[in-house]
């Protein structure tokens, strides 16, 4: 199968799991965004989802036949536990992406498991409430590099012409211990501190540059970087999708909000289709 138009890659910042009961304007955001796909681009054959909270010691592919919401956190809102999201899964673009990575010498392996954990059901719910896009997860390693999950990425670039949309899940800032380490959080629509606002600010302007070697390079280059992500496993599937999308076109930043002062909810596209995504949003 070959899309008139390719789809752009996605990296969307899921925040919280209080996002999938408190929209606000990320919430606002992506249920639009499936609006303005729908009434772009064809409907897609599957999502390839990356979460941030889906890793393993070497990728692997959740290929079950059907999905349901893993409600992999504690302490919420108990609402939070009657959420559903129960996806039909995509076992034979399971096999398509693993044929993809040993083409590329990516060692990758499939399970018959599933489940979407709150990185993949949370944006998910929004961008399409009825559940009837098959999902394949995608189990990333977070403790490779930047360049390493571009280049995972990269390898799943062909999919976009194949009728498959690549969206990536994380934060596009996340430091807990910022929400967290006074032990109440501060309100959920404080002003943004320094830190937040420097890293956002250098993420958006190396992006449009299209500065490469400094993005992949940004716990050393980027103000704040290593502040903004103690742990960089929310950040890494950024990487991947801009991977998907190649280095010909820049990232293009389609929203910009923010949560507790710290914690960004930025979402970007990429690919040959990532600026009339923009255009067609703004």
């Amino acid at each position: 199968m070959t899309n008139s138009k390719p789809f752009p890659a996605l990296f969307l910042s899921h925040g919280s799991p209080m996002t999938a009961l408190e929209p606000r304007e990320a919430g606002a955001f992506m249920h639009r965004l499936g609006l303005v796909l729908d009434a772009n681009y064809e409907r897609p054959r599957a999502i390839l989802m990356v979460s941030a909270h889906t890793s393993a010691r070497q990728p692997f592919l959740l290929a079950g036949q059907g999905h349901q919401a893993i409600y992999d956190f504690g302490g919420f809102d108990d609402r939070l536990l009657k959420l559903r999201y129960d996806a039909p899964g995509a076992p034979d673009l399971a096999e398509e992406v693993l044929g993809l990575a040993q083409q590329a010498g990516q060692a990758m392996a499939l399970t018959g498991q599933s489940g979407l954990d709150h990185g993949a059901w949370t944006p998910l719910r929004y961008l399409y409430p009825d559940a009837d896009v098959p999902v394949l997860p995608l189990a990333f390693v977070a403790s490779d590099s930047p360049a390493q999950q571009f280049a995972l990425g990269q390898i799943l670039a062909p999919l976009a012409q194949r009728g498959v949309l690549i969206i990536a899940s994380g934060s596009i800032t996340h430091n807990l211990g910022l929400v967290f380490g006074q032990g109440r959080p501060p309100a959920i629509d404080a002003p943004e501190i320094e830190a937040s606002r420097a890293f956002r600010s250098w993420w958006l302007e190396r992006s449009a540059a299209r500065d490469w070697p400094a993005l992949l390079d940004y716990r050393r280059q980027a103000p704040y970087g290593v502040a903004m992500h103690p742990s960089d496993e929310h950040l890494l599937p950024w990487f991947i999708a801009a991977g998907a999308g190649g280095t010909d076109a820049a990232p293009q930043r389609l929203h910009a909000s923010l949560t507790f002062g710290s914690l960004g909810m930025d979402a970007y596209a990429f690919g040959s289709e990532a600026l009339q995504l923009a255009q067609a949003l703004a």
